[in-house]
């Protein structure tokens, strides 16, 4: 299948559940960071620029998508997100690995030594310290966050390869 052949219906689902799915993901990330209280590491935070990229990759397919554009259009824009949910995938395993222990994180994303108390409010904020990059903040299913990332990521890439590659 080309990128120029025609576009249809399974393009058009493929890239709005693309764009939902991108969003549900990073927003369960955030729900869990701002409601749930969980800091996330340095590591974390690179895992959700795939979805912030993509997220509005996949929003412009629907629309070219909807709006018949031509094919290399909505085509090349669901290539795009695929490909930006594959790096979510790198991203993820990356990471995992590092949970794991598999091989070494990168040298400033490790534990620090909290300050002493005292001070004033805004001292205090500036004294969050981000968790260390190889210590999974918990575990479901046996995966941490980073490994769930990589189920998204792999289940948002495969719907994406295949909208952008299959014909309508």
């Amino acid at each position: 299948m080309s990128l120029t052949s025609t576009t249809g219906r399974l393009q058009t689902l493929g890239a709005a559940l693309g764009a939902l799915g991108m969003a549900v993901t990073v927003g369960t990330a955030l729900g869990f960071q701002h409601i749930g209280g969980y800091i996330p590491c340095k590591l974390c935070l690179e895992q959700r620029i795939p979805y912030y990229i993509g997220i509005p990759v996949m929003l412009l397919a629907l629309v070219a998508s909807l709006l018949k554009l031509p094919p290399l259009v909505t085509r090349g824009l669901l290539l795009v997100g695929a490909l930006l949910m594959t790096w979510g995938i790198w991203l993820g395993v990356f990471h995992s690995g590092v949970e794991w222990g598999f091989w070494p994180g990168p040298t400033d994303c490790g534990v620090v030594a909290a300050p002493e108390g005292g001070g004033n409010l805004l001292d205090q904020l500036d004294a969050v310290i981000p968790p260390s990059c190889d210590q999974a903040a918990g575990r479901f299913l046996g995966l941490s966050f980073a490994g769930w990332n990589v189920v998204a990521s792999l289940v948002l890439a495969a719907i994406a390869y295949v909208a952008a590659f299959r014909k309508h």
